[in-house]
């Protein structure tokens, strides 16, 4: 009857997915990844073939693997970045409660690969660590959490985010996995600093850190080891961090030469852990230089998008991720020159591992679908809006 009176409503025209994608992503930070997931190649030719010959395979297996694990990455990063941020939430949850009880079973089903830690599944043909999955899932959750206290008659968020994250950090340590507890952490930290944080609770969080880790250090012989490797002051040179410091003192400006190196035949982590060694002993500090700037390009771009975000989710959501990925690139090349110790982190994009691409990929999908371009005002100019 209305359409009789008044006509056919005009049928809304939807924009293309793929052009309004195009128009709205972050380019520079997509195009920054696509960089540094280029160099992980390039320097997985020259560090992977040594474990290559000693495991019996040919000499560029493990680039092959880590080119389709990449590939993979980079699909699941772009279709990320194609969704709503409230579809990403629904999926994140999914993700995060199924990432969450692969983690709780790892004493069970987990193996430690004579590593000490046990964090990986064993899937015959290859492994899968849940932990690193688990990062961008608890971070949209908490995000969710903790914007939904600000809602009126809104759920304590802030406090369930706070004991989810206790849960977790305890559960990682038990691994014991303290780098990715760490990080857990820390990205929690940060994202309830930027909702309103209660400084009396930082504070707690601040002075609890050392009782944590004397408690860890009495009861962890995998953590009392490393903290002891780090403060002593003299420096096995036969050790893993002998190598990588030697070889970045090596390189110097302009590194040794393109398959000149020789920390990759020392290293058995030198296409993961301490891959930033490979890059400053053959094409030296420029090359390193090149790698800072493009995760600095990443984060610095995210905070500056985010700063303009009206949804509290939204920005409390990539502003940990964002944190995440830009402590976690930090602290693995912090290791690698003995500013910090050990902590079996991976260079985001550029280290070996199925895992770590994989995961970084849906997590930097996740960042860019958060900082993609809104038709909205800026928060200074709201609040400049309500004074008046």
């Amino acid at each position: 009857m209305t359409e009789m009176v008044y006509g056919a409503l005009p049928s809304r025209e939807r924009e293309p997915v793929l052009p309004k994608w195009w128009t709205t992503v972050d380019k520079w930070t997509m195009t920054s990844i696509l960089l540094l997931f280029g160099v992980g190649i390039l320097l997985g030719l020259a560090a992977s073939p040594p474990l290559a010959a000693k495991n019996g395979f040919e000499p560029f297996y493990y680039v092959k693997k880590q080119a389709i694990f990449g590939g993979a990455a980079m699909v699941a990063m772009v279709l990320t970045s194609m969704m709503s941020p409230q579809l990403v939430r629904r999926l994140a949850v999914i993700g995060f409660i199924v990432t969450l009880l692969a983690t709780m079973m790892l004493p069970f089903f987990g193996t430690d690969f004579g590593k000490g830690a046990m964090r990986w599944y064993s899937l015959g043909f290859g492994s899968i660590q849940p932990s690193e999955f688990l990062k961008p899932g608890f971070v949209v959750v908490a995000a969710w959490l903790m914007a939904a206290n600000e809602e009126i008659n809104g759920p304590p968020g802030r406090m369930w985010s706070f004991l989810l994250m206790i849960t977790i950090v305890v559960m990682l340590a038990l691994q014991p996995d303290f780098g990715q507890a760490c990080l857990i952490l820390f990205g929690w930290s940060v994202m309830y600093f930027v909702s309103g944080a209660s400084m009396i609770l930082i504070g707690g969080i601040l002075f609890s850190i050392y009782p944590a880790a004397q408690l860890a250090y009495s009861n962890s012989e995998h953590f009392a080891r490393r903290i002891d490797g780090f403060l002593d002051r003299s420096l096995d040179p036969t050790t893993q961090i002998g190598y990588a410091t030697n070889a970045i003192r090596e390189g110097g400006l302009f590194g040794v030469g393109v398959g000149e190196g020789q920390v990759k035949w020392s290293l058995p982590d030198a296409h993961t852990d301490f891959i930033i060694s490979v890059a400053a002993e053959e094409y030296g500090l420029i090359l390193v230089m090149c790698i800072i700037a493009l995760y600095a390009t990443i984060v610095l771009r995210s905070y500056f998008r985010l700063m303009r975000e009206r949804d509290a989710f939204i920005r409390l959501a990539g502003t940990g991720l964002v944190s995440i990925f830009g402590v976690q690139a930090m602290v693995n090349m912090g290791v690698a020159v003995r500013l910090l110790p050990s902590k079996g982190m991976t260079l985001p994009f550029v280290s070996y591992g199925g895992s770590s691409l994989i995961a970084g990929g849906i997590a930097v999908g996740m960042l860019l679908a958060f900082t993609r371009t809104r038709p909205q005002g800026e928060i200074g100019e709201i609040l400049r809006g309500h004074v008046r």
